[in-house]
């Protein structure tokens, strides 16, 4: 789950900058399946899955324990050896290849019935809008592309920053449009912005809001 962090250091690489961003707590994150994942997947059959910015590895989880087989990439080797021991401890790390990569360096391979890149967002240089096109490839005829953005920042990125840092976020529509899907290739399951209770990094509540995105492809372009 590559989100966003306060304090960027554009001489450090970004497997730097995340491995500091997850060693700054023994758990960065709370553990749980994103909800929206939950409610758009829970009653859907399952494939081949690629999760992308897994994180610690709790979407990944979810998936293989409903039957999915899950490739789960992040460019943290720190996310990544939590994800496999929280993995292993859940009795599903048969179910899910863990790799280390970094996609403003290189692409994922393949194709899956499910590509799920949830808060695949960050305050150090990132081609957001080129990596998520280019991930409309990895997702195979009737798979899913399920997309979930801050639409928002969230009040502890915001709070630790100069305000010029923090410009509007794409809303579900305009994640939509950038994408610029084919309609003869693709039809939309979901297009919304959605307000959420959540907790920040130390525990307190807060109210987010996300942009949520399902699309199907209906044929191979």
């Amino acid at each position: 789950m590559n989100q966003q962090h306060s304090g960027p250091d554009s001489a450090v690489s970004a497997i730097e900058h995340w491995n500091q961003v997850y060693e700054e707590k023994d758990q960065r994150w709370s553990g749980r399946a994103n909800a929206a994942l939950v409610n758009a997947l829970s009653q859907h059959a399952p494939g081949t899955a690629l999760d992308v910015g897994c994180g610690e590895g709790a979407d990944s989880i979810w998936l293989a324990e409903r039957g999915w087989t899950v490739t789960a990439i992040d460019v943290s080797t720190t996310a990544l050896a939590r994800a496999q021991q929280a993995a292993e401890n859940k009795g599903v790390a048969q179910q899910i290849d863990w790799l280390q990569l970094d996609l403003t360096e290189e692409r994922p391979q393949g194709t899956f019935d499910l590509v799920s890149a949830i808060f695949l967002q960050s305050r150090i240089d990132f081609p957001r809008e080129e990596i998520l096109k280019s991930l409309t490839k990895n997702v195979a005829p009737r798979g899913l592309f399920f997309i979930v953005s801050h639409a928002e920042w969230p009040p502890w990125a915001k709070a630790t920053a100069h305000d010029h840092e923090y410009e509007l976020l794409p809303s579900a529509a305009d994640t939509l449009n950038f994408l610029d899907l084919p309609s003869d290739s693709w039809d939309i399951l979901m297009c919304a912005d959605q307000r959420r209770e959540a907790t920040d990094p130390d525990g307190n509540p807060v109210d987010l809001l996300d942009a949520v995105l399902l699309v199907q492809r209906t044929s191979a372009e």
